[in-house]
């Protein structure tokens, strides 16, 4: 479980939530509204104070790079460090099936990351992280460059990783997705984060 306990930062007033392991959490909320403050909070990439733990150990007992392992982060535009796919991976043969599933062909790995459409690198940098099998995934946007079809092969495959443990926190603009993907939902405004009640999520 990723627990949240009064998790500020500049743009950002107390957050306070707990995530188990199998749930998704969607958060909506106005562009510049602070989504993506927040993962970035979470995954602490950017300066930030709270307490949070992972299954009971608080974030200071654990390195920073186990725990941006564990908790997982996907921004809006994933960054890539090689322009070879390879380089991303550590067995990128291992990744053909999901990449399947995804609609990105195994072939992709002779292309130059610059050459991959936006969307196929946003699947990419799914299935870079999902290799590394974080206990929490952030996700900012995951699908917004998608359509419909593969935006429902990344749902499931996430659903079928979800029914494994993981736990996610998607942040979306779309409402329908949101009732597709999580048991709660939350509203960010201003930096204030609030739960949406369900008959208040189904207007």
């Amino acid at each position: 479980m990723l627990s949240i306990k009064n998790l500020i930062r500049p743009g950002l007033e107390p957050v306070s939530l707990e995530l188990a392991a199998g749930e998704c959490i969607a958060l909506r909320g106005p562009s510049g509204a602070g989504k993506s403050l927040l993962l970035r909070a979470v995954a602490d990439l950017d300066p930030n104070e709270g307490e949070l733990t992972l299954d009971g150990t608080p974030r200071e007992k654990i390195p920073a790079p186990e725990w941006r392992r564990r908790v997982g982060y996907i921004p809006a535009e994933p960054g890539w460090w090689s322009e070879r796919l390879s380089d991303h991976f550590q067995d990128w043969a291992a990744q053909a099936g999901p990449a399947r599933r995804l609609k990105v062909s195994p072939e992709a790995e002779t292309r130059r990351v610059s050459q991959l459409s936006t969307g196929e690198r946003q699947r990419l940098a799914l299935l870079r992280a999902l290799e590394h099998r974080p206990e929490v995934l952030l996700l900012d946007e995951p699908t917004g460059p998608l359509d419909e079809e593969t935006t429902a092969a990344v749902e499931a495959l996430l659903r079928e990783k979800q029914e494994n443990g993981l736990a996610i926190l998607w942040v979306t603009h779309d409402k329908r997705q949101a009732e597709r993907v999580a048991t709660r939902r939350f509203w960010i405004d201003r930096g204030r984060l609030r739960e949406e009640m369900l008959e208040e999520a189904g207007q």
